[in-house]
């Protein structure tokens, strides 16, 4: 049997205010940089008050990244610069690849309870493809397959693959995998994963187990007040964990349901240049998308592909 992988970092996602003056929790961002290679940023959006999401995030650039939103509740208008718009709702999913750059803008709206929420990952693109024709695609909830396996577990397969069923976003060049997986109590989750990407998971809903270990005391936890040294292997609502290098992870419940997104992709192991929205592999091409941004040479393609 493949070997396990064993937890190697858990974050607790942390209050931050982004676009307009959006309230949101981020996993993972900046200072992580490589850790999470080859994603940047995670953020959960999750927001009750209308007047903490509602500023949204109005018009902005990207080049060199993929953004990837996935809304849970509430709905999410997004516009730009190629004269694409439209509207992500209840799982749906964006997979926007900026490539040579896009300027775009994403509203969020709540739904008739006021609630929203969703969660938006960066994905880094290789410097062969940081140029690439930007493109758009939007997957809707019925078009995501949902299997419920023997161990009682339920996913949601956006990209990847769980026993022979595919997900919808397919031909992405750090090979990722993006699933919703939703476990009632004294259910398990055994998955294979590809030697050498990074896997990581977050915790949206209840309390899981993600690891065969009787505790975490040995591995980071920031920050660490957040920890509930009682149950030093479960970990809840809000945590980020990145495991290490192995064949398969395992997730499994006791007396708490859990859902989780689990997440992985193929490492780039390049060197990041990165200010604000924009992702390059120097400064100086930092300073040139800057530049083009300022005069209104940023967009490269008239058309996304």
């Amino acid at each position: 049997m493949e070997k396990a992988r064993k937890i190697k970092k858990v974050l607790i996602s942390q209050p931050t205010l982004e676009g307009a003056g959006v309230h949101l929790h981020r996993g993972f961002g900046f200072r992580e940089v490589p850790m999470f290679d080859p994603f940047l940023m995670f953020d959960d959006f999750r927001q009750d008050d209308p007047e903490r999401y509602l500023p949204g995030f109005p018009w902005h650039p990207h080049r060199g990244i993929e953004t990837i939103t996935y809304m849970i509740r509430g709905t999410a208008e997004h516009g730009d610069s190629l004269g694409n718009k439209g509207v992500i709702g209840p799982g749906d999913v964006q997979w926007m690849t900026a490539g040579s750059g896009i300027i775009h803008q994403e509203m969020p709206k709540g739904g008739e309870d006021g609630r929203m929420g969703g969660f938006q990952l960066w994905a880094n693109l290789p410097a062969s493809q940081k140029m690439m024709n930007p493109r758009y695609r939007d997957v809707k909830k019925a078009d995501i397959p949902e299997v419920e396996l023997p161990g009682g577990a339920t996913v949601r397969i956006i990209c990847g693959r769980v026993g022979k069923i595919e997900g919808p976003v397919r031909d992405i060049v750090i090979e990722p995998e993006y699933l919703d997986v939703s476990f009632p109590p004294g259910a398990s989750f055994v998955h294979p994963t590809k030697s050498g990407h990074t896997v990581l998971a977050y915790v949206i809903e209840g309390q899981g187990c993600f690891s065969d270990e009787t505790g975490l005391s040995a591995y980071d936890i920031e920050p660490a007040s957040y920890f509930d040294l009682e149950r030093k292997s479960f970990l809840g609502d809000h945590s980020v964990i990145l495991f290490g290098d192995g064949g398969r992870i395992k997730v499994s419940t006791t007396d708490s349901s859990v859902r989780i997104l689990l997440i992985s992709g193929r490492p780039l192991g390049e060197p990041v240049a990165w200010q604000g929205p924009i992702v390059m592999n120097t400064q100086e091409e930092l300073r040139t998308a800057f530049r083009e941004y300022r005069n209104g040479t940023f967009i490269k393609h008239a058309q996304s592909g």
